[in-house]
């Protein structure tokens, strides 16, 4: 039976009553006033920030405060009551629960150090976790609750909806789980419920005016605005650029990729070519990494790039318009996600063509990784070579003495085989890492005629839950234009 503070917050909405920092309703009197408003609207608790408004909520409203502070530091990430300080302030200030960052990322002080703070000032803890690695660890280390307010928040895109999976995983856990996160409808606030959570927690949806009319007014210039992205993807032998706009393609083109010219040169060709197009953006897909804005390359014998390009400054300074730029398989696996054989659900993305590329979306995430390379299978390294080097369009080609990958095919032999069995291998070491519901296959030599059987049937000498569920790509060429301009929308 979880405490009684904690008990009488079960199955309820927490309003947390946090204004736009700096904004028209940041200030005590307005938090206050947002907590009094969720109480007499049926609220079972409140999330309050910095010491100042925790004292005053408590003052004025009797439902349970989970109390916080947040701070900005040059050092390490964490912002939520990362202090022994933080701690002693929130419980002078009366809160019964105080909230802490729970994840596992650089800190000033341990998170199990911070809650036995919380448990020896006679206070609950609650974990802010952004997985359930974070989660269990916060249960080992003593926390009373596990919210999921960090999921999507500790680097790469910020999915568009909640977490539910981590809902679902935590709540297995037998802690109370607070469902906490983009849960910004009724409908969503029900779904939690329903995964398992023991109450959630609502903010912005309710106590940010400002975010609200953002919302709307999105809404709206989405609906009534077709002003397009222009959306480019720079392969190993061909480029292409094309209008999109809500995930439909209108005008392209398409150009060669001259190897030794180097990006500049490709950028300029593609500026060229579009001039006079109308679009509110510009959105690269690219073969190699991007990382802060910088371009460099994975396998060089795919596409020369100049270590550390500034991609997205030339972009800017080319085009004149916003720019953002994402590997192109990461894109092509974001397009599948939502516009193609993904379906939504949880996925791997594999792109065979002059090289092999990969991405993955789990839990409505784009994981672009710590170096942007994130679900590259193509770089995963077997005995004297990487995985790439002998199961791309370009590898079996050079091993089977063959003009193109096409040619190779027609000619069948030892190397075709040897690339799908090393490809085969490839897929089943994705399943095994990230267990996707389904694995996407695109690239011109992934669907090529025949190969999706011949890989279909190499994985079953894999046990049975190492076989992954091989799908064809549904947008073909067209996923890496429509993904990264979906995803520059989401940036923007």
């Amino acid at each position: 039976m979880p405490h009684p503070t904690i008990e009488r917050m079960r199955h309820g909405i927490i309003v947390s009553c946090q204004p736009v920092p700096d904004g028209p309703t940041d200030s005590v009197a307005f938090v206050v006033g947002f907590a009094l408003a969720a109480r007499d609207g049926g609220a079972k608790g409140l999330r309050i920030q910095g010491a100042a408004n925790v004292a005053a909520v408590c003052a004025a409203c009797d439902l349970p405060v989970i109390a916080l502070l947040k701070r900005d530091f040059d050092d390490y990430p964490v912002r939520i009551t990362a202090l022994l300080e933080d701690v002693a302030a929130l419980a002078d200030a009366g809160a019964p629960i105080i909230a802490v960052d729970a994840t596992r990322r650089q800190r000033p002080v341990p998170v199990a150090d911070l809650i036995a703070a919380i448990h020896a000032r006679g206070r609950l803890a609650m974990a802010d976790c952004a997985d359930i690695g974070d989660a269990v660890a916060a249960q080992a280390a003593g926390a009373d609750i596990i919210g999921t307010t960090m999921s999507g928040y500790t680097g790469g895109t910020v999915p568009r909806g909640p977490d539910l999976a981590f809902v679902r995983a935590a709540a297995a856990l037998g802690l109370p789980v607070f469902a906490e996160g983009r849960f910004n409808t009724p409908e969503l606030a029900g779904e939690a419920a329903r995964a398992g959570a023991f109450a959630v927690v609502a903010g912005s949806a309710i106590t940010r005016p400002e975010n609200i009319t953002t919302w709307y007014a999105t809404a709206i210039a989405a609906a009534t605005d077709a002003r397009p992205v222009l959306a480019l993807d720079i392969g190993g032998t061909k480029s292409s650029a094309a209008l999109v706009a809500q995930g439909r393609i209108g005008e392209r083109i398409v150009l060669p990729t001259p190897r030794t010219e180097g990006p500049a040169r490709w950028l300029a060709a593609m500026a060229a070519a579009t001039r006079g197009w109308g679009y509110t953006g510009v959105a690269a897909a690219v073969s190699g990494v991007v990382r802060d804005g910088m371009w460099s390359a994975v396998n060089p014998a795919t596409l020369p790039v100049p270590e550390g390009f500034p991609l997205e400054a030339e972009l800017r300074e080319r085009f004149g318009v916003a720019a953002s730029a994402v590997n192109d398989a990461q894109a092509a696996a974001w397009g599948e996600y939502r516009f193609g054989a993904g379906a939504g659900r949880d996925m791997a993305f594999v792109t065979v063509s002059s090289g092999v590329g990969g991405g993955l979306v789990l839990g409505g995430r784009l994981l672009r990784g710590r170096h942007g390379l994130g679900g590259h299978i193509g770089q995963i390294p077997f005995p004297g070579a990487r995985l790439e080097d002998d199961a791309s369009g370009f590898g079996i080609a050079r091993n089977a003495g063959a003009a193109d990958a096409a040619a190779a095919l027609a000619q069948g032999g030892a190397a075709v085989e040897a690339g799908i069995a090393a490809l085969a291998r490839g897929l089943v070491t994705l399943q095994a890492i990230a267990d996707p519901e389904v694995i996407v296959v695109g690239g011109g030599f992934g669907l090529a005629e025949g190969v999706l059987e011949r890989l279909r049937a190499a994985v079953q000498d894999h046990p049975a839950a190492l076989r992954p569920n091989l799908v064809p790509a549904a947008l073909g060429a067209d996923a890496g234009l429509i993904g990264v301009a979906d995803l520059h929308g989401m940036d923007a």
